[in-house]
């Protein structure tokens, strides 16, 4: 029966009946069969309907770093999705009326980590009778760490579920609470009649932070099924948790967790070994939890290299069940779906030791033999600036710091670190065309200084920089010797201390691990295509078309799958950092899009929900 279902689900999102999930897809595809919206006339597009959230009210402090990162899902005739401060909202698809609202009520004045909400998902009671209470569920992860049932008919609270409608994700994690620290940014995965749920960790203020355990809930009672920890019990860490989303495989009973760095980020001397399952992508049994197979991409990370995107679950070659993990480094590693075998080769090659003392990297990094995503090198005579004095002041800056590769691991003297830890790919991911076997995604290519600053010296240096009003980011990784600091490399003309693009579009065929094109992503210039920075990822259509927003331009637009060519674009009324969805409704094609900018990120925030159809 789950079988059959998981078929019938998997039909109804490849005809653009549906859009059951953040990804479309279980598996991460971002993709759509609809092609009333085509390459032919994609000009024609004009907003249909807007809807406004409110979200940013009541003010409060965490409005300078909220993010309306959220893509909705399409069930039954209704636009489900949630807001960065975990208000949910029910809305029609044609119009963009609101049907209910939902608000968690989380406590504005609580100082959090991240404040985002990726989306919610969608959960069929198949035993319950057709008009039984709660037989259709919204399943919500919060900022304060909650999992909450609703009734996707009218947004109430399922009451069976936990205590009143929710589960305490606080209880039962182990390692040290640091309320605002653990939470939940992404939707949860729904493998049968499994909610599969992973955290946000603010993972590099301590040693001793909270585990990254992920866990299975039964989806009638919240009941805790089974849970995951990716790091040993004896490892002096926590963190390495999945904050990103899941993806699964029904028909095998698989869920597919990426995990992030083990904490801290920059400092691993008390943390010792290649720290798995952290930075891994890790296949469970999604009924019991039980550990298939892991593969990690980031040996004893000193780099904030987590897994930041989901993976994408696809055939290979026509026959073969495949993964294929896109990284913050700009690497794609294809695997064995069943076995986790590179099915294109993977080399262990060596890299640079750490000169820190008590820091024992791990002396080899894992490198795919498919085409880079983004550059994994920067050469001062390379950049690019507006003018002489930009140029020369990036040139000296990249000849200040130490380099020797990708993988130089911090130190007390500044070392660069290319591509940051914003990517390359980010939390939006990549898009999968099964026509082209392309997998399409946007990268960042933002250089960043680290430099560790002894223990001794790191309040004084935090506090002198605040006075000299330094932008970076100050982390006090207690536990530590060491502090760190952190900055992107910009320009006085306000460019990026890298060659453009700084953001870009690219497709990958999956078959070969050959690159197909790539496109600069939006620019930061008028009139001048420098790429666009930017978080959020694509969504690719049977229309031949790539539809992305992400930048920092508060723009979305339309790409062509064959070549890469830019073929449209419309401005929003805030910046885009989310993924697009697409369904049909009435007849006619929508592309949603959530416009509500991003605090930290430092784009153009507001409350938009923006839906788009040909005039």
């Amino acid at each position: 029966m789950k079988t059959v279902f998981a078929i019938l689900v998997f039909r109804l999102v490849l005809s653009g009946q549906e859009w059951p999930s953040y990804s479309g897809g279980a598996g991460g595809s971002h993709y759509s069969a609809l092609k009333q919206i085509h390459k032919g006339n994609a000009g024609k597009l004009r907003i249909a309907w807007t809807y406004r959230t409110s979200d940013l009210e009541p003010a409060s402090g965490n409005n300078r770093k909220a993010a309306f990162e959220a893509t909705p899902i399409l069930v039954n005739g209704t636009l489900y999705l949630s807001t960065a401060f975990n208000r949910v909202l029910a809305l029609h698809p044609a119009t963009g009326e609101r049907k209910w609202v939902f608000d968690a009520e989380i406590d504005r004045g609580r100082n959090y980590s991240e404040v985002t909400s990726r989306g919610v998902s969608y959960w069929l009671d198949r035993r319950a009778a057709r008009n039984a209470p709660c037989r259709e569920r919204i399943l919500l992860g919060t900022l304060d760490a909650r999992l909450i049932a609703l009734d996707a008919l009218d947004g109430k609270r399922c009451d069976g579920f936990g205590k009143g409608g929710q589960v305490d994700l606080g209880e039962g994690i182990g390692g040290v609470r640091f309320p605002g620290d653990y939470q939940v940014t992404s939707p949860p995965a729904i493998a049968g009649d499994v909610i599969v749920v992973g955290s946000s960790i603010g993972d590099n203020g301590n040693v001793k932070m909270d585990r990254g355990t992920v866990r299975g809930f039964d989806a009638r009672s919240g009941k805790v099924l089974w849970s995951w920890d990716p790091l040993p019990p004896e490892l002096n860490a926590g963190a390495a948790n999945a904050w990103s989303q899941i993806s699964v495989d029904a028909e095998r009973d698989l869920v597919f967790v990426p995990t992030g760095s083990a904490s801290p980020d920059f400092y691993g001397g008390e943390r010792k070994g290649d720290n798995r399952w952290a930075n891994s992508v890790v296949a469970l049994k999604a009924s019991t939890g039980q550990f298939v197979w892991g593969f990690q991409v980031v040996h004893h990370d000193l780099w904030d290299y987590d897994v930041a995107s989901q993976p994408l679950l696809f055939t290979w070659r026509g026959k073969t069940p495949a993964v294929a993990i896109a990284t913050k480094t700009g690497m794609v590693f294809v695997l064995d779906r069943l076995t986790g075998k590179p099915l294109l080769p993977v080399e262990e090659r060596p890299v640079p030791r750490s000169p820190v003392a008590g820091e024992e990297s791990w002396p080899t990094q894992p490198f795919s033999s498919a085409d880079l995503l983004a550059p994994q090198s920067l050469r001062a005579e390379d950049i690019h600036a507006a003018t002489p004095e930009g140029k020369k002041h990036c040139q000296d800056l990249v000849r200040s710091l130490r380099w020797e590769g990708m993988y130089t691991p911090p130190s007390e003297q500044a070392t660069l670190s290319f591509p940051g830890n914003a990517g390359g790919v980010a939390w939006g991911g990549p898009g999968h065309d099964p026509e082209r076997g392309l997998l399409i995604v946007n990268t960042n290519r933002i250089p960043f200084s680290v430099r560790l600053i002894p223990r001794e010296d790191f309040a004084r240096q935090r506090t002198e920089a605040a006075k000299n009003r330094l932008q970076g980011e100050f982390a006090p990784q207690r536990g530590t010797p060491y502090g760190m600091y952190r900055e992107p490399l910009r320009s006085p003309d306000g460019g990026i201390c890298a060659p453009p693009p700084w953001g870009a579009i690219s497709a990958l065929d999956l078959n070969t691990g050959k690159k197909k094109w790539e496109s600069p992503l939006g620019s930061l210039a008028e009139g001048v295509r420098t790429g666009s920075p930017g978080l959020g990822g694509p969504l690719v259509t049977g229309g031949g078309l790539v539809f992305i927003a992400a930048t920092l331009d508060n723009r979305l637009r339309a790409f062509d799958s064959d070549s890469g060519a830019e073929v449209w674009s419309h401005e929003l009324p805030a910046s885009g950092q989310a993924s697009p969805m697409t369904y049909s409704a009435g007849g006619k094609q929508y592309v949603v899009i959530a416009a509500g900018g991003h605090g930290k990120l430092g784009s153009k925030q507001g409350d938009y929900v923006v839906a788009f159809a040909l005039e």
